[in-house]
């Protein structure tokens, strides 16, 4: 336990799938004007230097984030060939994060949903990683938030409770445990059936490495009964880069996953517009796809 840490995994492909992902969620959620709460659940450190020792040693943000943004033309937004506004959003947000124009600091998904947040919405942050969770309270700190951001050094499946219902009763719950435990799988399944019997009308969006792990198939099984159990819609997208037998440096895991609950009804054309052309630029070999299933 704790020998997790993303800062090794920043911008990677998963980070494009989820955090383009959450900004389509957190986007349509605040067009309402009631306020909203967010509850990251595994916040990790917040912000990550792609240019530091732990993102160079691994290098997958080489194959991730700066392979899309180099290949801008072909994810910018919104023309006939097919291109993708969500993924130039994702790219925006993260240049916003860089001044100098280099893409060189990483924002995780705490810093990614306080930037789209309006005055009267609340953002708590679980971790308990000691060392992330120190420079998590370092860098919520410069933000000067005030009560908006709140810091908490405890379990996130068991944090949660305390948050459901929220008073203005609109809530995003993002879980993103590093799975590096195979109960992690048990532990998603049972938070999500104890967070719908809390507040069933709340969105969850719920991040998944797609490995060759029985728990890990059998995920996206579980939470797609739990929503059909509560009555409620649910959207399922995967994207894999594919199997490349040359040795590239970007790690073992080529697939992952997201899954959500009371899902926008923006989402689903959204990720079939953006994967497409994600698939096209960050592929890599044997078994690249992308596929989204939505039900009710």
């Amino acid at each position: 336990m704790f020998s997790y840490r993303h800062a090794f995994h920043a911008g990677n492909h998963a980070d494009v799938l989820k955090h383009a992902s959450l900004l389509a969620v957190l986007h349509h959620l605040t067009e309402k004007p009631t306020a909203l709460m967010v509850v990251d659940t595994h916040a990790g450190a917040g912000l990550y230097r792609l240019d530091g020792d732990q993102a160079r040693t691994s290098r997958e943000s080489d194959a991730g984030l700066l392979r899309l943004a180099h290949d801008k033309p072909a994810a910018s937004g919104g023309d006939a060939s097919g291109g993708s506004p969500l993924l130039q959003t994702y790219l925006d947000m993260v240049a916003s994060f860089n001044s100098s124009g280099a893409l060189k600091v990483y924002p995780g998904s705490p810093f990614i949903i306080q930037r789209l947040l309006r005055e009267r919405d609340k953002l708590k942050l679980f971790e308990l990683h000691p060392t992330d969770s120190k420079l998590l309270d370092g860098h919520v700190a410069q933000l000067e938030a005030g009560r908006q951001v709140t810091v908490l050094r405890q379990d996130g499946f068991e944090g949660l409770k305390a948050f459901l219902p929220p008073p203005s009763r609109r809530a995003l719950v993002l879980i993103d445990p590093s799975y590096e435990i195979k109960s992690d799988y048990a532990k998603v399944a049972t938070c999500i059936q104890d967070s719908l019997k809390r507040f069933v009308t709340g969105t969850y969006m719920i991040w998944y490495p797609v490995i060759p792990r029985p728990e890990a198939h059998a995920l996206p099984r579980r939470l797609t009964t739990l929503a059909r159990q509560a009555g409620k819609p649910w959207l399922h997208a995967t994207f894999s880069v594919g199997k490349d037998d040359a040795s590239d440096g970007t790690g073992g895991m080529n697939a992952s996953g997201i899954f959500v609950i009371n899902p926008p009804h923006t989402l689903k054309a959204q990720l079939q517009q953006a994967l497409p052309v994600l698939l096209k630029t960050l592929r890599r070999g044997t078994g690249a796809a992308w596929s989204v299933d939505s039900g009710s």
